[in-house]
């Protein structure tokens, strides 16, 4: 199983290289003023002609789980001097997924950055998505990553890792793995819980309730596998929307976190830190795969293809990867990527994972989590 596992996370990689929230994202983030003056040769190349004769003038209005830290504002920007404008509204991902379910009869969005395939699922069952052609970028990506009906597309490959402090803890004592962080005492009140709206906690919740599946047990997870979350929960701090998850952090209050890894590689970079390190779990870790989709309710599709042809372009994902640490999903664009960044994608394999059974789950999952776990 290790070495299938492996070998999977080989492919993972070998595919990207070789088959090829009203929010602040709309708003300058303190380190990084200095995107406005950065070189604009990038975003401009990638620039699409109007073609299709859509109003460039006309706004854009994008929800993104994938905004936050600067690169909603760096977007924005770009796309303008692509000749786009856009207004990006950041939107931790279980939320915005509420949100456009309650918009539905009043469809207020266009386009929708980032969120994962079980998210887009979901997105799909409640009929909220359109279908378009696929943007000439995706011969550069691997297309089994895509809907294979069209709704959405592969921008970036995204896992989600454990991360600690080596201040804190020797690499012998850190925690290898998300079970042993909940069962083990010496990890008890020392880690860090996302906000649980969010699209990456609610992933790694799933990825540790699927261990225990039981099809005859309470939404169809073994009673040991509940005890587990439970101890998981109550265990550690859930951060609130309004707090400071990464400062809780880096502080040392809560030593053991959650993160994706191009928001653990951003922020080593922008905060020179030396101090973190993140565990190899022997099962894996949850791979997501952030889309670019257009809502059914757009009221400029074609604008929304336009600007979704430019932004998932190797030139525009390239430099947003230099400036950002992501892992794009593009061939070429991962090549501009750093090489940490190729360095975990070859080091962390996927878990395995059931993404249509906790697709189906994962609102229930969470009811229950909220309402018996979290004190």
């Amino acid at each position: 199983m290790k070495k299938r596992m492996k070998q999977l996370g080989a492919v993972i990689l070998g595919a990207a290289l070789l088959s090829g929230s009203l929010s602040a994202c709309s708003q300058a983030p303190k380190d990084d003023t200095g995107a406005a003056n950065q070189t604009e040769a990038a975003a401009g190349a990638a620039a699409p002609s109007s073609s299709s004769g859509a109003d460039r003038s006309a706004k854009l209005l994008i929800y993104s789980n994938s905004s936050a830290d600067g690169k909603g504002a760096w977007v924005i920007q770009k796309a303008k001097e692509a000749g786009f404008n856009i207004e990006c509204v950041d939107i931790d991902g279980g939320d915005l997924v509420n949100r456009a379910i309650a918009e539905k009869n009043n469809q207020l969005a266009d386009v929708v950055w980032g969120l994962n395939t079980m998210s887009y699922e979901v997105l799909k069952k409640h009929d909220l998505l359109q279908s378009y052609p696929a943007p000439a970028w995706t011969s550069d990506v691997d297309m089994s990553l895509a809907d294979a009906e069209g709704y959405y597309y592969p921008i970036v490959v995204q896992p989600l890792i454990l991360a600690y402090k080596t201040d804190v803890f020797t690499p012998e004592a850190a925690p290898t793995d998300w079970v042993q962080v909940a069962t083990s005492e010496e990890f008890k009140g020392k880690h860090n819980i996302l906000s649980l709206g969010g699209g990456t906690v609610q992933s790694i919740i799933a990825s540790i309730l699927i261990r225990y599946r039981d099809d005859s047990g309470e939404l169809g997870i073994s009673s040991e596998g509940w005890d587990v979350m439970k101890q998981y929960i109550q265990g550690g701090h859930v951060n609130t929307e309004t707090e400071d998850w990464f400062a809780n952090f880096t502080s040392g209050r809560y030593p053991i976190t959650q993160i994706w890894g191009s928001g653990y590689f951003q922020r080593i970079k922008e905060q020179n830190l030396t101090d973190l390190a993140y565990a190899v779990p022997e099962i894996g870790v949850p791979y997501v795969t952030e889309h670019l989709g257009i809502f059914k309710g757009s009221k400029n599709p074609e604008l929304a293809k336009e600007f979704i042809e430019w932004f998932g372009s190797p030139e525009v994902q390239g430099e947003f990867s230099e400036k950002f640490g992501t892992a794009p999903a593009s061939k070429t664009a991962l090549e501009k990527a750093d090489p940490q960044v190729r360095e975990m994608l070859t080091t962390l394999h996927p878990q395995e994972m059931d993404w249509k059974f906790v697709g189906e789950h994962r609102e229930q999952w969470m009811e229950k989590i909220q309402l018996e776990f979290v004190e």
